[in-house]
C-alpha cells in the first residue's frame, strides 16, 4: 500500500474514532462539551453551604465541593477553558431547573429523599443534619411541643414543610405556618417576632443565629424531627455524569481532603463577618465520609 493511502486510512480511521468517542458522550456531559459551559446551580443565604458574600459571589461548604465536579469535567473531556456560568436557585424552583437544563448540577443545602430520587439524582452524601427549630431565648419555647398555638415559619420547597405537618398530625400540636421564599427571610420572621419559631436543618439554623446582628439572642431546640442527608443534585437517568460525580466526590472523601474542606466551614471563621459556626463533625457525618453513598431518607 502506498504511503499517501496508509495516511488516508489512518486519518480516516482517526476521523472516524473521533466521532465515535464524540457520540459516546451522553446527557449532561455531551450537553457540556457541545455548549462549552457548564452551569451550577446555587443558593443565596444557605450558610455556610452556598451562599453569596460581601461580593455578591457564591461561596461555601458545597460550593468547594462543586468546584472538585467542574474540574474533572474539564479533565474528562479536555476542555481547560470551560465556561462556568453559576445561576442562583430557590428551593422550590431547583428541581425544576435542573429538569428543564436550566442548570447541570445544584450545589447547596438539599436533602437527598426517595421521594425526590423519583425526580433527580444525588451525589454522596456530604452532610448530615437534624431537623429543628431555632428561638429566641426570650421565649417559653424549649421543646417541640412548646410550638402549640404559635406562629412558625419555614422555606417554601423544603423537606421542613412536609415534616411539620406530619408532626401536628401525630403528636395533635395545631400551629399557624407561615413561609419564606429563603432561608434568610424565614429566619427574619422569627427574629422580628411575626413568628416564635424557626423550624429547618440545624446546621442552617446555625449560620442564621452565626450571621444575624444579634447570635446571643436565639437558641436552637435540642430535638429533632428527623435526621437527613445531604448532597448535590443533579439529572435523574444521566450514567456517564453520576459515575463522574461520585468518583470524584467518593475521592475527596476517601483522600481525607473532605476534613480540611469541612474545617474551613464548620470550624473556622468564615466570610462575610469571619464568624466561626463551631459546628464538629458529627458521628453520622464520620459515617457518611468513610463509606460514601447516595441513600436517600424516606
Amino acid at each position: 500500500m502506498k504511503l499517501s493511502k496508509i495516511i488516508t486510512v489512518l486519518i480516516a480511521t482517526g476521523a472516524i474514532a473521533g466521532t465515535a468517542q464524540a457520540q459516546d458522550l451522553t446527557g449532561t456531559l455531551k450537553k457540556i462539551k457541545d455548549t462549552g459551559t457548564i452551569t451550577v446551580g446555587h443558593r443565596e443565604s444557605s450558610v455556610p453551604f452556598s451562599y453569596l458574600d460581601d461580593k455578591q459571589q457564591p461561596i461555601g461548604y458545597a460550593m468547594d465541593l462543586c468546584m472538585k465536579i467542574v474540574d474533572a469535567v474539564k479533565t474528562e473531556l479536555k476542555l481547560p477553558n470551560l465556561k462556568v456560568s453559576l445561576q442562583p436557585v430557590t428551593s422550590s424552583n431547583r428541581i425544576p431547573l435542573l429538569q428543564n437544563g436550566t442548570i447541570d448540577l445544584e450545589c447547596g443545602s438539599t436533602t437527598n429523599s426517595v421521594v425526590r430520587q423519583q425526580q433527580v439524582a444525588f451525589g454522596p452524601t456530604y452532610f448530615v443534619v437534624n431537623v429543628t427549630a431555632a428561638v429566641k431565648k426570650s421565649s417559653n419555647i424549649n421543646s417541640l411541643a412548646d410550638l402549640a398555638g404559635k406562629t412558625v415559619s419555614t422555606t417554601s420547597g423544603t423537606t421542613s414543610v412536609p415534616l411539620l405537618k406530619a408532626y401536628e398530625k401525630t403528636k395533635h400540636v395545631d400551629v399557624k405556618e407561615i413561609y419564606g421564599k429563603d432561608h434568610a427571610e424565614s429566619f427574619l420572621l422569627m427574629a422580628d417576632d411575626r413568628s416564635q419559631a424557626f423550624v429547618m436543618d440545624d446546621i442552617l439554623l446555625a449560620g442564621q443565629i452565626a450571621n444575624s446582628r444579634n447570635p446571643a439572642d436565639f437558641k436552637i431546640i435540642q430535638e429533632s424531627l428527623r435526621q437527613e442527608p445531604y448532597s448535590m443534585m443533579l439529572r435523574k437517568d444521566d450514567p456517564q455524569f453520576k459515575a463522574l460525580v461520585d468518583k470524584t466526590i467518593g475521592n475527596v472523601m476517601k483522600s481525607g481532603e473532605i476534613e480540611k474542606i469541612y474545617f474551613k466551614w464548620f470550624q473556622s471563621p468564615i466570610p462575610p463577618k469571619n464568624i466561626n459556626i463551631n459546628f464538629p463533625m458529627t458521628p453520622a457525618i464520620r459515617e457518611a465520609f468513610k463509606n460514601p453513598n447516595d441513600k436517600g431518607v424516606q
